[in-house]
């Protein structure tokens, strides 16, 4: 069976690093699927889920905060700003983000807060459509 590596890091360190059938990201113009022999490509990523397909096992869930993408045709390397693994994600404080980011919206706060509470709501919102994505995976 034919593979391409794929490296998950962020300023934390290595996520995940493994063979892979396919990977699903979330690229700024929206989601691709990567497999082996990709055309090399460079992309920015938004907030999001990443799902690794491995040669054998189960689908493994990441959630990134953003970020970079390289695409070779043996290897897919994500720099994400923040990344985790699904599982480990915390429903309570991705709620909490979310109220904070809606407070400041509301609140008319200067252009570059605004931006911050952008892109905060935008990955809290992210981390919580994937914890119910989860919840439905595992019924």
């Amino acid at each position: 069976m034919d593979t391409i590596d794929v490296n998950i890091v962020s300023a934390e360190g290595e996520i995940f690093a493994g063979p892979a059938r396919m990977v699903f990201l979330p690229a700024s113009e929206g989601e691709i699927g990567v497999t082996p022999r990709h055309a090399p490509l460079l992309t920015l990523l938004k907030p999001g889920e990443v799902r690794v397909q491995p040669p054998e096992g189960e689908e493994q869930w990441f959630y990134i905060g953003g970020g970079a993408l390289e695409i070779q045709p043996r290897r897919v390397t994500v720099l994400a700003d923040t990344a985790a693994r699904a599982r480990d994600l915390d429903e309570a404080a991705a709620l909490s983000a979310r109220a904070r980011a809606e407070e400041a919206l509301a609140s008319k706060v200067d252009k570059i807060s605004y931006a911050e509470a952008q892109a905060e709501l935008a990955r809290a919102i992210a981390q919580l459509k994937l914890i119910e994505k989860l919840r439905k995976v595992k019924g």
